[in-house]
């Protein structure tokens, strides 16, 4: 297939993620124009990643530390905005609601929700990322 083509379908991809919401149109389009896209979704994956996979570890414990649940999820915040991920930040938000009533019920139930929006946006970054590295198609503007 033609580098055109392989770049119009990787394009598509990228212009399905902005009208599902899976990231914010400015916020990545600023990145492919920095050139940047490709190497921020590798590190918002790891990262939150790992920060998911630490909440979850207190989630688990009988007494729940709910300040370091917070910390957590403010630095995910944080790092959800690399890419965009407004899906995940909403999600982070109701979750604050529940840490901060301590409620670890409502954590639960709404940290599920965390995890999924996440689960969504890793899998169409990964997609992304695989079409334009097994392809060779740089990642530019649109």
């Amino acid at each position: 297939m033609a580098a055109a083509a392989l770049r119009a379908q990787l394009n598509a991809h990228i212009a399905g993620m902005y009208t599902e919401g899976v990231v914010d149109e400015d916020t990545f389009e600023e990145l492919r124009d920095e050139g940047t896209a490709i190497e921020v979704s590798h590190l918002f994956i790891y990262d939150a990643s790992e920060i998911i996979d630490d909440i979850d570890i207190l989630m688990e414990e009988p007494e729940v530390d709910f300040d370091e649940v917070e910390a957590l999820t403010q630095q995910l915040m944080r790092c959800t905005s690399s890419v965009g991920a407004q899906q995940v930040n909403l999600a982070c938000m109701h979750f604050g609601n529940f840490y901060a009533i301590q409620c670890k019920q409502g954590c639960l139930v709404s940290f599920s929700l965390v995890r999924n929006e996440f689960y969504i946006v890793r899998h169409e970054l990964e997609i992304m990322i695989s079409k334009s590295r097994s392809r060779h198609v740089v990642l530019t503007p649109k």
